[in-house]
């Protein structure tokens, strides 16, 4: 979504919020990056690339520790080293709730002064569930709106209730729904299948809510594929020549959205 804003009026910024499990880094192409900059107020520097400033966790990892290799005995001095990916993070609550503070109010969005004036819009990606992370952010920042994004899958409703009631409760406003996978069209008859069933149940129950269905993503293997490269499928000129197997409905539907949330958050 934030890549679908950026070619047009708003300048954007990502925020990974995943404390637990950052992905931000790979998406965007930035797992070998350095580690962040600081200002002279201390504040983080974010990454940039594909034209966005980028900042995640994922980012502040260490490299480290170094383990002797159990593999090959004879050669004690090999080592199997972790990176930043999967370096665990083993925190309790309030470590997160510091961890998401700091990424929320020590962070340098004027791109260390090469932005004057900062940022339009800040896209937040949460992580799943209505933890520590989400109740620190709608508690301590003014958020504008919220797009509550789930699979067309009745067992994933109950979920969906308890986010659209805590997003309720902490007075932070909801901008409609997204149904990601929620059908996959046969490249060879063009048939559209709903893979995880039919989405009529979580429609309906939208609608008794008062959300608005904002777009129906389709199962497209290039999405998954273009997150693993680093190169998202939002980026012109890259995965064209696959607009006939999903990548036009992909691109279709988050310009839609993305052109929806900039007019409703003004």
């Amino acid at each position: 979504m934030a890549l679908a804003m950026h070619p047009s009026r708003p300048r954007v910024g990502i925020l990974d919020l995943d404390i637990f499990g950052p992905s931000l880094p790979r998406i965007m192409g930035l797992r070998d990056a350095p580690e962040p900059e600081v200002n002279n107020f201390n504040h983080i520097i974010p990454l940039v690339n594909h034209g966005l400033q980028c900042m995640s966790m994922g980012f502040l990892l260490s490299r480290d520790p170094q383990f002797p290799s159990k593999t090959n005995k004879t050669d004690m001095g090999s080592t199997w080293r972790l990176n930043q990916e999967s370096a665990p993070i083993v925190w309790r609550g309030l470590m997160v709730q510091k961890a998401t503070q700091q990424l929320l109010f020590e962070v340098d969005w004027s791109g260390g002064g090469n932005i004057p004036g900062g940022i339009d819009v800040l896209v937040v990606d949460l992580p799943p569930g209505t933890g520590d992370v989400a109740l620190t952010l709608g508690q301590l920042v003014h958020v504008d709106g919220a797009v509550i994004v789930s699979t067309a899958q009745d067992v994933a409703l109950a979920d969906v209730k308890k986010g659209v009631a805590m997003f309720q409760k902490i007075k932070v406003p909801i901008l409609g729904m997204l149904l990601n996978m929620s059908h996959f069209r046969c490249p060879s008859c063009t048939t559209q299948h709903d893979l995880f069933g039919t989405s009529a149940s979580i429609e309906s129950a939208a609608e008794e809510m008062r959300l608005e269905i904002l777009g129906k993503l389709p199962l497209v293997p290039q999405l998954s594929m273009s997150a693993d490269r680093g190169v998202p499928l939002m980026l012109q000129g890259f995965y064209d020549a696959d607009s006939d197997s999903g990548v036009t409905d992909v691109r279709s539907t988050m310009s839609d959205l993305a052109e929806t949330v900039v007019s409703r958050i003004g």
